[in-house]
């Protein structure tokens, strides 16, 4: 990172557009826009935040564009520097034209993500405001969007700094008393028996604090990505019918012929605001003793077959969507019994999300079903997954279907809390969960205050790689690598 350096780069998508604005951020920034720019005489460099209309000149001189100049002047900008945009008209050709210039002149092509990283590294934001940008940015939906914009108008650096700080101050009390115990400078501590309870009491508090903030950005992550469905189960029973019922319209081919899906198919709907991803996939042939295809997920036992190498490709997907699915829906067809091998099925479901999906009910009306819900919670271990009866064909139970999915996903979070968080930070937040819930219990079994001191540091460590006071070249490079070079 050249922290001097004078970057450039396009802030607007490429293609032909109203404007096309050329971003430029630096201590040379007034300098070398002015050598670009022509002013209408008396006019002069625009003072801060006032557009101001110029000429967009070559080297040799000529005008190539009629453009607007704005000045942020440091520190009040994006980065924190002398900040200048300049406005063109839409096409890629004159944007392109004035950024060439200004390399000439002195500038550098910014690398992706470089100016939200020198607002970072200017103080004008926080590392988890910085990573909200890229959520807004590529929000999926309005919930998304509004997670995006609570994260960045700082509420998840609110909450994990109070909580960060009620852990240093924790744990330094429990330092002091560790080096100075005659003293009784702790305000936990009035007798030996007392202050072990008030201690696990203010531990408990601090866990139940972060995992309600777990709670919340969990819930933004799923905004953020999307809940990710795998539709599954014996070949022919109407996953891909079910697919394209729910995205209303025809994505995948239907056939009577058993093993027409050989390949996964992917794809996005959108409900009460939150992303589902639903994946297709080929169909399980499962049998009890090894065959063709082996390895399983978690929360499916068994081996599953093909009737050729082609097919075997697909159920190896299938398996590999089941591993990466959040939630899988095992469809059944309605209209046949239950065999051997959708018993295993569901006898088996551990670890991993399930609906089981009862398909093809408007067979119902002019026949009885074969089997019905009570036969698969007969069939289903203690913890039973939610079971629900579909019709792909007409429609019915669709928007309870979609319910049930949202409902497994969000469990108790809210959608108007969620906070949109990368799989990063949701991981720092889960390791500072994990070392809370080591100190609670380290101190319930009474095993030593310096235990709970390191674990209590471990955890305050963690948020403060989330907020960015804890960081290195190889985080910041991996964060901000993903975001485009304008930005």
């Amino acid at each position: 990172m050249h922290k001097q350096d004078t970057i450039v780069a396009i802030a607007t998508a490429w293609g032909e557009a109203g404007i096309a604005i050329v971003r430029l951020s630096g201590s040379l920034a007034v300098e070398l826009s002015k050598s670009v720019l022509r002013f209408k005489a008396g006019s002069g460099f625009p003072p801060p935040r006032l557009m101001r209309l110029a000429s967009l000149a070559e080297d040799d001189g000529s005008v190539i564009d009629q453009v607007l100049a704005v000045y942020f002047k440091s520190p009040e900008s994006y980065t924190g520097e002398d900040l200048v945009e300049i406005h063109t008209h839409g096409g890629t050709l004159v944007a392109q034209l004035c950024v060439e210039s200004l390399v000439r002149k002195g500038a550098r092509l910014a690398e992706p993500g470089e100016f939200t990283r020198r607002a970072f590294l200017n103080g004008r934001i926080d590392l988890s405001q910085a990573e909200s940008v890229l959520g807004i940015i590529r929000s999926r939906s309005e919930e998304a969007l509004r997670a995006a914009g609570r994260t960045l108008l700082g509420e998840l650096s609110v909450f994990a700094s109070d909580i960060r700080e009620e852990i240093l101050v924790l744990q330094s009390a429990l330092e002091v008393e560790l080096d100075f115990p005659e003293e009784n400078f702790s305000p936990y501590r009035n007798s030996a028996h007392r202050g072990d309870e008030e201690w696990l009491g203010s531990i408990s508090t601090l866990r139940m604090s972060l995992d309600d903030l777990r709670d919340r950005c969990s819930v933004g992550l799923l905004l953020r990505e999307g809940i990710r469905v795998t539709l599954t189960g014996r070949p022919n029973v109407g996953k891909s019918s079910l697919l394209n019922a729910l995205l209303k319209r025809a994505r995948a081919i239907v056939t009577a012929i058993p093993g027409t899906t050989r390949d996964v198919i992917e794809e996005t709907v959108t409900w009460q605001g939150v992303p589902i991803r639903l994946v297709d996939t080929a169909g399980l042939r499962m049998l009890p003793r090894a065959t063709l295809i082996r390895g399983t997920p978690p929360g499916v036992t068994g081996d599953f077959r093909a009737h050729n190498e082609i097919e075997a490709m697909g159920i190896e997907r299938t398996l590999d969507e089941l591993r990466r699915a959040d939630i899988c829906l095992w469809i059944l067809d309605i209209s046949k019994p239950l065999d051997d091998e959708d018993k295993s099925y569901l006898a088996n479901l551990r670890d991993k999300d399930h609906i089981v999906v009862l398909n093809k009910a408007d067979l119902a009306v002019t026949h009885p079903p074969a089997i019905s819900e009570e036969d698969i919670r007969a069939s289903l271990p203690e913890e039973m997954p939610v079971v629900l009866s579909i019709s792909a064909k007409t429609g019915d139970g669709l928007e309870l279907l979609k319910d049930a999915i949202l409902s497994k996903a969000m469990g108790s979070g809210a959608l108007d809390s969620g906070l949109n968080v990368t799989a990063r930070q949701l991981s720092e937040i889960n390791e500072a969960l994990s070392c809370l819930v080591l100190a609670e219990t380290a101190m319930a079994e009474q095993k030593g205050q310096d235990v709970v001191a390191g674990l209590l540091g471990a955890a305050r460590e963690c948020l403060e790689r989330l907020l960015g006071l804890s960081y290195d070249d190889a985080l910041l490079d991996s964060i901000f690598s993903r975001f485009c070079v304008g930005k």
